[in-house]
């Protein structure tokens, strides 16, 4: 492939390099003015919302109000089992139940295996009265074979590895959160051993797809299907690269063992047997159907053969056999017992990394390379915990997303944020231009959004008398009563218990307010800041210092500080900045201008040694010129 694109080279694909930019502003957009315009005037200890950081974490608080509001309720299973070696359960007709279509959330939730599988309970009964009177027919009535069906189903191979899917099939079989998944599978990448691991492309190279067919004649003759077979792409995929998969067929897992780590010989071994199975055969699997009845009551036992094991020799996903001994309609059987199981209906139950994952590419949030770290994000905002495996929203985490849900409804929806999606693809496929889409949505949608929810938010800082809103959800005195929320994970400050500080703001003169803080960049468990909402000011402790200080942006500069000597990139004079390391205090000279220093002036850096300044980019600085400027 590579040869091939030498000998055919072509221009760059601006739309694609459109897509990136746009993609990069309205990350930024989001992120850095929601935080700052948005959630920081919160001051209940949240840091930071982003546009698929946002959606995600109210797909997780979702969930976790189903399970707060989730009230069980009791329901009986009533089965019987037969002399002749089968259990069967209640249905209400002899006819094969048709299942409700199930939507994404009610999907993951199966999977996990917490929503009730109708092959292995009854109908739910709902009432114990019924529930005795169907025990009491099945003890009552003779037992017959209604009905016999058998058919021979083919199950065709799962498709390769995309990095949703890899992150899925690691955490349940290997047990990696998808920040472990991904850095185990750059290490493979970077050996050589699997192709690029940030891909939603489900089709694999043609070159290896014949590599694996040879393999399977040579290994495995039976598993060969007539010809290759080929997996429908995923709507929506960029498709940019091909699926993951070891990069070549005959380097064996086993062959691997002594060379990779624990975690690396486990993944490539995961990726190798997903790769081969998807150009395997279909499974052939018996599928029988048996009805009773007795009385008014039926009674359904379904079973399950492997007959060809197909792909599954390289990757089983199918249930162990469920053998039904052979039966014929009209025959007659003993029954063995009857019962009904009391039973509770269940929440639906948290996501695990993999689930959230797959939920994600589901509704269209994220791409492939985003996916591990938001949630990574997510934990280290401290927004969401992780318990036995399972995500679990925090106080502060459902605090944020229900002040978020009030004051920019839209931007955390799932829908929005993968019509944003849509409208990136459109750039890159060159349908829409990138500017005009940023302008617009930033005019038409964003701005005004940004303006209403400062402007709820001043309200309601107005109506509490205080510079802390009432907690998310909660409506102004004049309302009526909300129910209780989340407690923050910091605490409240009211108007009548804020602590005021002795220090005055250096803007306005008013006494700044202490507010509390979690981060572990502060000094203190707390910073100032100025309680005139107009002004806003921030004070930060210096306990090299010991005292407070404006952010380094916001400070007078220092004449005194200035030398002779020109910034070597933007001409601005170098100011002399001391620091502390390793305990010994130290000067160096840097960049005046705090805008170049963020920015093109960044490696400006001359470290004094010896009597000199140096720098290991711009050299060393003629001594005659280090002299401070007078004031």
């Amino acid at each position: 492939a590579v040869r091939e694109a030498i000998a055919h080279p072509r221009s760059l694909d601006q739309s694609l390099v459109a897509a990136g930019r746009a993609r990069d502003c309205l990350d930024k957009l989001v992120g850095y003015k929601g935080s700052r315009h948005v959630v920081w005037p919160l001051n209940n200890g949240a840091k930071s919302m982003g546009r698929v950081q946002s959606a995600t974490l109210h797909l997780l608080c979702l969930r976790e109000r189903e399970i707060q509001t989730f009230v069980p309720q009791d329901y009986w299973s009533v089965w019987v089992t037969y002399q002749e070696g089968f259990k069967a359960f209640y249905r209400s007709s002899p006819q094969t139940q048709k299942r409700p279509a199930k939507n994404a959330t009610k999907d993951t939730a199966a999977e996990d295996g917490v929503e009730g599988n109708t092959d292995k309970e009854s109908e739910r009964i709902t009432t114990q009265e019924r529930a005795d009177q169907l025990v009491a027919i099945a003890r009552s009535f003779p037992h017959q074979v209604l009905q016999v069906e058998g058919k021979q189903v083919n199950q065709s191979p799962p498709p390769p590895f995309v990095t949703s899917t890899l992150q899925q099939a690691a955490g349940s079989k290997l047990h990696l959160n998808p920040e472990s998944t991904m850095k185990v599978a750059q290490s493979l990448y970077e050996k050589g051993h699997i192709t690029y691991m940030r891909t939603d492309s489900v089709v694999l190279a043609a070159p290896f797809c014949e590599a694996v067919r040879q393999y399977l004649q040579q290994h495995d003759p039976t598993n060969l299907p007539a010809k290759a077979t080929q997996h429908r792409a995923v709507k929506g995929s960029q498709e940019a690269h091909e699926a993951i998969r070891a990069s070549v067929v005959n380097r064996l897992p086993s062959q691997l063992q002594a060379t990779l780590s624990g975690d690396e010989a486990r993944l490539y071994e995961l990726i190798w047997n997903r790769a081969i199975a998807s150009q395997c055969a279909p499974a052939r699997l018996r599928k029988t159907r048996v009805v009773t009845q007795s009385g008014e009551a039926y009674w359904e036992a379904r079973g399950q053969v492997l007959e060809f094991a197909g792909y599954t020799r390289y990757w089983n996903n199918i249930s162990a056999d469920s053998v039904l001994p052979p039966l014929t309609a009209g025959q007659s059987v003993d029954l063995q017992q009857a019962q009904a199981d009391q039973k509770q209906t269940q929440p639906p139950p948290r996501y695990s990394e993999p689930k959230l994952i797959k939920l994600m590419e589901q509704k269209g949030i994220g791409r492939p390379s985003t996916y591990a770290p938001t949630l990574k994000t997510l934990r280290q905002r401290e927004y969401v915990k992780l318990v036995q495996g399972k995500l679990i929203p925090t106080p502060l985490g459902l605090e944020l997303d229900s002040a978020l849900e009030k004051l920019l409804p839209d931007l955390i929806q799932p829908d929005f944020t993968a019509q944003m999606e849509q409208a990136l693809d459109a750039i890159a496929t060159g349908q829409q231009e990138w500017q005009a889409y940023l302008i617009n949505w930033h005019q038409s949608y964003f701005a005004p959004a940004l303006r209403q929810a400062q402007t709820m938010l001043q309200t309601q800082i107005i109506a509490t008398g205080g510079d802390r809103p009432p907690k998310a959800g909660s409506q102004p005195v004049s309302q009526a009563k909300s129910p209780p929320q989340a407690k923050s994970a910091t605490p409240s400050k009211n108007s009548s218990s804020k602590t005021l500080s002795k220090i005055k703001c250096p803007n306005c003169g008013q006494l700044m307010s202490k507010v509390p803080s979690r981060s572990p960049k502060l000094k203190a468990k707390h910073f100032l800041k100025c309680p005139d909402a107009g002004c806003g000011a921030v004070m930060f402790w210096n306990a090299t210092a010991k005292r407070y200080e404006l952010p380094y942006a916001k400070r007078a500069l220092n004449p005194d500080a200035f030398t002779d000597h020109p910034c070597p990139v933007c001409g601005a004079l170098l100011e002399r900045y001391t620091y502390t390391k390793e305990g010994q205090e130290k000067v160096m000279l840097r960049c005046s201008l705090v805008e170049n220093r963020r920015d093109k002036c960044q490696e400006v850096a001359f470290f004094q040694s010896k009597g000199e300044f140096w720098s290991p980019k711009f050299g060393t600085l003629p001594s005659s010129n280090l002299s401070q400027k007078p004031t």
